[in-house]
């Protein structure tokens, strides 16, 4: 029997498909070993096993639509104001890492990436921006697994 080698990073893909740019992380992780999180929870990170980097991926608010973005989670605690996850979170997502945080014996790091939501109503497909940014994001996040 062969032993898989652990995995290099720990991809969580946030979002909804349901409601239009929100799915965009789903779409853009499709093929790739994602773990498939319609909110981002605390049980997320604890189950991410331990020393492995964490790469969160999302549609974001506060960012233009369609643009990139990448922040550690250590630039997401300290400016909890700037470009956050859209999806429903129950917390919202500095809180979940610093809770996660609190509770783990392990340390949790990792990335966000991002990519700006123009519509996040009823419906399925997305925007146009966010639909010619596709590629990019995938890309981005390719790169950090």
């Amino acid at each position: 029997m062969t032993k898989e080698p652990p995995a290099a990073v720990w991809l969580l893909a946030c979002g909804n498909q349901d409601r239009r740019d929100d799915g965009a992380a789903l779409l853009a992780t499709r093929g790739l070993a994602a773990t498939e999180c319609g909110q981002l929870d605390i049980d997320n990170l604890l189950g991410a096993p331990a020393g492995v980097p964490i790469v969160i991926c999302d549609a974001a608010a506060g960012v233009a639509p369609g643009l990139v973005v990448t922040k550690t989670f250590d630039e997401l605690l300290a400016n909890p104001r700037g470009p956050s996850p859209h999806s429903s979170h129950a917390l919202p997502i500095d809180q979940v890492i610093g809770v996660a945080r609190a509770l783990s014996t392990e340390p949790i790091d990792g990335i966000f990436v991002g990519i700006g939501g123009a519509d996040f109503g009823f419906g399925r497909g997305l925007s146009p921006a966010v639909e010619a940014a596709l590629p990019q994001f995938r890309s981005t996040i390719e790169s950090l697994v």
